[in-house]
């Protein structure tokens, strides 16, 4: 059996000199953080749910979610499974056993709208994982304090 570890998404972040959206996930019982860069569309999507605002028509993760629930399908967790070649891979856990694969941006932003467990596999975490000293922990205050004023539109391109 493969260890898993729980995530929290702490946010996206603009990372330079060409401002690619990075989504930052943390250990949830630990010191790390996996940063996955991902793209403008999946990081609107992501920050649209955080910061609780809804479009007048459905985006695709939210179409996502309405045909999961109208279907009656219950997501146990997103799981990020692999990093093969600097590409991760994710999965989507469902209650019959079934698993889905996904990228880990779609994965995460429906696990936002859906309210469901983001975890990651040890080994993913020991190759890509970055371990944050205590010295860095005032400036990744500072990044919090950031993701709390950047808008959705921040990402578009």
């Amino acid at each position: 059996m493969t260890m898993m570890r729980e995530l929290t998404l702490i946010g996206i972040r603009m990372e330079s000199p060409n401002r690619a959206p990075v989504m930052m996930l943390r250990e949830s019982e630990g010191y790390r953080y996996l940063p996955i860069s991902i793209g403008s569309v999946e990081a609107t999507a992501i920050a649209y749910e955080e910061q609780g605002l809804r479009p007048s028509r459905p985006l695709t993760h939210d179409l996502m979610r309405d045909l999961i629930e109208a279907f009656g399908v219950h997501i146990e967790a997103v799981e990020i499974v692999e990093l093969r070649d600097a590409v991760f891979y994710a999965e989507l856990v469902l209650a019959n056993g079934a698993r889905v694969s996904a990228r880990p941006s779609d994965s995460v932003a429906l696990a936002v709208r859906l309210g469901t467990p983001i975890r990651c596999t040890e080994e993913v975490l020991r190759e890509a994982g970055v371990a944050t000293p205590e010295e860095e922990q005032a400036e990744l205050e500072r990044f919090r304090q950031f993701l709390d004023g950047v808008a959705p539109e921040d990402f578009s391109s």
